[in-house]
């Protein structure tokens, strides 16, 4: 799929999960619900740093687009020395290393030992990352149009102010692990749902998606996991344009409105 869609799917990804929890009787603190949607929307873009015309790899200028030659490098270097005789004969990483449950669960370890570890600093960078990647996810057509320091900006601000916003008792720092020293742990979740997001959502496409890997599935240990193949479709065709983005909203938005308690 294209950056939009993924970034729109991560966000309602996250708003089930708000709605599914307060249906459990442990409602989310409206700062995590917000927060956590927009983290999951732009971390639902970041498998794809292993492509160079991806939106992560122009969402941070020349940093981006070094980090992702040397991922897709990576990437590659791990899909030669982990394939099968079955698995096909590639010439780069693209949809390799990162779009599989392993890389998930790897960055999301990453990003809550970064909170916990470096404290608000950490947060910060973590928030200001995925709030630059969901505004060039969620507000492309605007960024096409900003300069790359103005949604900078945009992105620094809105991580200052909302960090300070679950600062304050009561919104959520320490949501879900309530244990000394355990704050801001819960921020791995969303980056882990939003990799795996993206993950699902590539594998709906011709190509599949190897999710699954090191997992051998048919002798192929690279197997790209998807529905039959009269289901899929192509990136950025009619079915992700027309059907898929606007299920994604709707979804979104009732799941937003439950988890607020607006259904109930």
């Amino acid at each position: 799929m294209m950056g939009p869609a993924h970034s729109l799917s991560g966000a309602a990804a996250w708003l089930g999960v708000g709605a599914a929890t307060a249906a459990a009787g442990h409602p989310m603190p409206w700062p995590v619900l917000v927060i956590g949607a927009l983290i999951c929307a732009g971390a639902a873009l970041a498998p794809d740093l292993d492509h160079k015309s991806a939106t992560i790899s122009r969402a941070f200028g020349p940093l981006s687009r070094g980090l992702c030659e040397i991922v897709d490098k990576l990437s590659y270097a791990v899909y030669k020395a982990t394939r099968t005789t079955r698995d096909p004969r590639r010439s780069g990483g693209h949809r390799t290393l990162t779009h599989t449950w392993v890389w998930a669960v790897l960055i999301g370890a990453g990003s809550s030992a970064l909170a916990v570890t470096v404290g608000r600093w950490g947060v910060l960078a973590l928030l200001f990352v995925h709030l630059v990647l969901a505004v060039e996810g969620l507000l492309w057509r605007a960024a096409r149009m900003s300069s790359d320091v103005l949604v900078w900006l945009l992105g620094a601000t809105s991580a200052w102010i909302l960090a300070g916003v679950l600062d304050q008792p009561g919104n959520g720092a320490d949501w879900l692990f309530t244990g000394p020293g355990q704050e801001y742990l819960w921020l791995g979740l969303p980056v882990v749902l939003g990799a795996l997001v993206h993950d699902i959502g590539d594998a709906l496409t011709v190509s599949g998606c190897p999710i699954l890997w090191p997992v051998p599935i048919a002798g192929k240990r690279w197997y790209p996991i998807g529905p039959p193949k009269g289901m899929r479709f192509r990136a950025g065709s009619w079915v992700e344009l027309k059907v898929l983005m606007p299920a994604f909203m709707l979804l979104g938005g009732v799941g937003g409105a439950s988890a607020l308690g607006f259904l109930s």
